[in-house]
């Protein structure tokens, strides 16, 4: 202990006189030996961050997709909210649509027509005397009632363009005083067949679907109040004869080419285009989802024939960022059996359409609810009914498939979308069950399982 204390009171003393600057003699100032490096530690593998634990889902619909009523199933669908598969069934293999066609057909004029745009038909003046030219802009809701309820709210009217020709001859002075004497019909601005060979012809007769031309009246319905109503092999002539009658003249009907830069006599404008897609899509009218199909082959610069859909729908759905690829587009409204859909890309589509992504929001406003609207009526009976009001989607049914894609607002709250599809031999008591497997799928919400 003594020792220790003088060790403690001698290095109080040298520090003090370092601390001064006086000199301390018994401080050697030979070189230091370099210390020796301290040896590193090897380095050591950094365990990766384990991933969280994976939810169990324990509801399943796998047992209702097995159902003979469905035939070949295939389906899909999404948790809307995260993008996350939640059920697939050969959802990557594009199918026949049916009707479900009319939502990429909607989404595709949304995009390259755009929601305000109008479909115009017009009257010029014709290169002859006593001649004015019926030029069709490709709008099938055009009227040729005067008064009453077309199929099409708010439908433009022939009576409406006659009028405008008749107050137009009348103030021109080179043509006030002399009667209209010839009408011409100009279909020019679509090309080829009127009628696809895959098209089941019954179809005209029956009442579901009209040729398709640039020029004709309610959808070439005989009864235009009616949504399904037969249709004629002469649309444009029909057409013709009913604008006649709208002037109120006894003229010859020929049909032809509008000059070009002929003056403008009537023009009558169409529903916006947001419009026209929700009466496509509640009462699945097909002539107006052909119509817009190819206005939108001809927007993006594909042609104005039918065989023009198949470049011209997947280029105007570009810019949803969906692979469109493996798609066959045959047709508009999707009475083809050709055409080619996977469910997936309207699972997709249908998230956004959910979202209301740009303007896909009138496609969700115009989709059939449940139970309550348009082909959904009078679905989701029994024990399917607990999904009233909670389903969303478009119907589809042709001889060889029923489909239906929509959105599902699921009972525990998540937004669900999907596609199902019933390919082959199919009765119309597939429509219940895709009820039910789209109800077990609404039951189950981010519980349903892919086993």
């Amino acid at each position: 202990m003594l020792l220790s204390a003088g060790a403690v009171t001698a290095g109080a003393a040298v520090g003090s006189a370092q601390d001064r600057g006086t000199p301390v003699a018994a401080v050697s100032t030979a070189p230091r030996p370099e210390p020796s490096p301290t040896p590193t530690e090897a380095h050591r593998p950094v365990p990766a961050a384990q991933p969280g634990a994976a939810k169990v889902r324990t509801c399943s619909i796998a047992s209702l997709s097995t159902d003979p009523r469905l035939a070949s199933f295939q389906g899909y669908v999404l948790n809307a909210a995260t993008g996350e598969v939640l059920f697939d069934r050969g959802g990557d293999t594009p199918e026949r649509t049916a009707s479900v066609m009319k939502v990429v057909t909607s989404a595709a004029a949304l995009a390259a027509l755009g929601p305000d745009h109008r479909i115009s038909t017009r009257v010029v003046k014709g290169a002859e005397p006593g001649t004015v030219v019926l030029v069709g802009g490709g709008d099938p809701t055009l009227s040729r009632l005067s008064s009453g309820s077309s199929v099409y709210p708010g439908a433009p009217r022939l009576s409406d363009l006659a009028q405008q020709v008749r107050s137009a001859w009348a103030a021109d002075p080179g043509t006030a005083g002399t009667p209209i004497t010839r009408i011409v019909l100009d279909t020019s601005l679509f090309s080829g067949p009127t009628w696809h060979p895959s098209w089941a012809r019954t179809e005209l007769s029956i009442g579901y679907s009209s040729e398709i031309t640039a020029l004709q009246v309610d959808a070439d319905r005989r009864d235009p109040a009616a949504i399904v109503s037969p249709r004629s092999e002469a649309p444009v002539a029909r057409a013709g004869a009913a604008f006649a009658a709208a002037l109120g003249v006894d003229a010859a009907i020929v049909e032809g080419v509008a000059p070009a830069g002929a003056p403008v006599l009537g023009e009558v404008q169409s529903q916006p285009v947001s419009s026209l897609i929700q009466t496509a899509l509640t009462i699945s009218d097909n002539t107006l989802a052909e119509m817009l199909a190819r206005l939108v082959a001809i927007e993006v610069g594909a042609g104005n024939s039918q065989d023009a859909l198949a470049t011209g729908i997947p280029r105007a759905l570009e810019p949803y960022g969906i692979d469109a690829s493996s798609m066959t587009i045959v047709d508009g409204q999707g009475l083809s059996p050709d055409d080619r859909v996977p469910p997936s890309y309207l699972a997709a589509l249908m998230m956004k359409i959910n979202a209301r992504e740009g303007a896909l929001g009138f496609i969700y406003d115009g989709l059939p609810i449940a139970g309550r609207t348009g082909t959904l009526a009078g679905r989701f009976t029994g024990d399917n009914a607990v999904a009233r009001g909670h389903v969303v989607a478009k119907t589809g049914w042709i001889d060889t498939g029923y489909t239906l894609s929509g959105v599902i607002s699921a009972a525990d709250g998540t937004p669900l979308t999907f596609a199902f599809y019933a390919i082959g031999n199919v009765r119309d008591d597939a429509k219940i069950a895709l009820d039910t497997i789209t109800t077990g799928a609404y039951r189950c919400g981010n519980n349903l399982s892919d086993n």
